[in-house]
């Protein structure tokens, strides 16, 4: 096993911001029962259908933690309604480590500004376990669309406003919102088309339905390597790990854009600390595992575990900046 610069990098930034309110819920949870755990299946609830980017890395975890436990780890998609729906199921799930819950920068990050009156609390109704991944983000176009270059994006748009338009997973997702941020910094009016997960959106981008749509790097690297749809920029400031190395920044045409996906797993509250800390060792040893990095980084991702202090942090500050973006951008469900 080994631990990565690039790893470090992302485990740094995962317990950036302090985790208040961690603890209260923490000191809350009530003592492992007798019986030993995992007794039976184990259910990941994933909010998004088969084909995002949380959706891959939730069954690579799930096939290896299958492995580990010795019982069937089984991946249960809950997609559309901004994941709503699916995360609500997660809190009403006994908090007895049985089904766990897959969170992401949308459902955890966003939702919580995004709707007003959203039904869960990311920090009151789920007891973080750990962060699974960072995954820059990328702006692709279909072969059609007329433009190579993120200028030339820029320099399209401005010429024929409202007439260009771009598909994401869906409201609130953090392809839509760092899109819509995009947006604002270049001042450009694309039309947002939301779709129910990354899959289906980019059925149609391939099709040609739509030409233009951010993702994650990690569901859209194949189509890109097959020259099926072409890649215009990234959304973090820093180079995407290779095989994407080569796809410039945002930040090189706009200064200061920032901004990835992420995804890993929380708990009902409530649910026994042991088990909590079973889970996050266990997803941290695999995280730590040269095959299972490997596999990750394939897909331009970086690995990304950290306690559950600080991937509760972590999602404060995500909450605190999405909510900025939000009320900057103007940006209501379902635009």
């Amino acid at each position: 096993m080994r631990t990565n610069p690039t790893r470090r990098r992302a485990l740094a930034l995962a317990g950036a911001a302090g985790a208040a309110g961690l603890a209260g819920a923490a000191l809350a949870a009530p003592a492992l029962a007798q019986s030993p755990w995992p007794a039976k299946p184990v259910r990941f609830i994933v909010p998004f259908p088969p084909g995002q980017a949380a959706d891959i890395f939730a069954r690579l975890m799930a096939e290896k933690l299958t492995d580990m436990w010795k019982q069937q780890v089984v991946v249960e998609n809950k997609g559309g309604g901004s994941g709503i729906p699916a995360t609500e199921a997660g809190k009403a799930a006994a908090p007895d480590g049985y089904t766990l819950m897959v969170v992401s920068s949308g459902t955890f990050g966003v939702n919580p500004s995004l709707y007003p009156d959203l039904p869960y609390k990311p920090l009151v109704d789920f007891l973080p376990i750990s962060n699974i991944f960072l995954v820059p983000l990328v702006i692709v176009g279909h072969p059609t669309l007329p433009v190579n270059t993120l200028g030339e994006l820029i320099e399209l748009a401005k010429k024929e406003p409202g007439r260009l338009s771009y598909a994401s997973a869906g409201p609130g997702t953090s392809q839509h919102l760092s899109m819509e941020l995009f947006k604002l910094k270049a001042g450009v009016d694309i039309v947002h088309i939301p779709y129910k997960g990354s899959g289906p959106a980019m059925s149609d981008l391939l099709g040609g339905h739509v030409k233009l749509m951010m993702d994650s790097t990690a569901s859209a690297l194949n189509a890109i390597r097959d020259g099926r749809i072409k890649a215009l920029a990234v959304t973090t400031a820093r180079t995407a790990p290779a095989p994407l190395d080569n796809i410039p920044p945002i930040a090189k045409t706009l200064p200061g854009f920032d901004a990835a996906g992420w995804s890993g797993l929380a708990a009902p509250a409530r649910t026994p600390l042991e088990i909590v800390a079973r889970v996050n060792r266990d997803v941290t040893t695999l995280l730590n595992d040269d095959a299972v990095i490997r596999q990750i980084e394939q897909r331009a991702a970086i690995p990304a575990p950290g306690t559950p202090i600080q991937f509760a942090g972590f999602i404060k500050k995500e909450i605190d900046t999405w909510g900025e973006v939000v009320k900057a951008t103007g940006t209501k469900p379902g635009t």
